[in-house]
């Protein structure tokens, strides 16, 4: 075989291999766990703009400002669809979130407080503000998903 083709048939093979790959559906009553990760996705499509900004240096005030108030719209969503029956695939939520309740509920805490922090800082429209208090969220994100979050 060539030193082309290996590497083609390789790609094949990976991709036939993943079309084989069953999705997990939620099939229960009100499907909790896919309208959390839904409602978590939806979170994450307005606040990786934020972050593009600022990584990018092209930072806009006024847009950062209505981002930072789209996602105070949507952070509340998903929480309520942790009920004590909803572990169970497609979940990616560890048991720890029911075993640790309270830790979890620490976390979800931290969340609330970066986003209204986040909010205010986007109002000063001052770009080294609003940098601090989006990775104040981000690293919130973070220390959750590694507690409670399966990889």
């Amino acid at each position: 075989m060539s030193r082309t083709a290996f590497p083609l048939l390789l790609v094949l093979a990976l991709g036939l291999a993943a079309g084989c790959t069953k999705v997990v559906e939620d099939t229960r009553p009100g499907q909790p766990v896919k309208t959390r990760q839904v409602a978590f996705k939806e979170m994450i499509k307005v606040f990786e703009p934020m972050g593009t900004m600022l990584r990018t240096d092209k930072y806009e005030p006024h847009r950062f400002a209505a981002l930072a108030a789209e996602l105070m719209t949507k952070r509340d969503a998903p929480w309520v669809h942790f009920g004590p029956d909803t572990r169970y695939p497609p979940t990616k939520a560890k048991a720890e979130v029911w075993s640790d309740a309270e830790g979890f509920e620490r976390e979800r805490q931290a969340f609330m407080r970066a986003t209204d922090e986040l909010l205010a800082a986007a109002k000063t429209k001052n770009a080294a503000e609003a940098e601090k208090a989006y990775f104040r969220v981000y690293d919130v994100c973070q220390s959750c998903h590694k507690r409670f979050k399966e990889k």
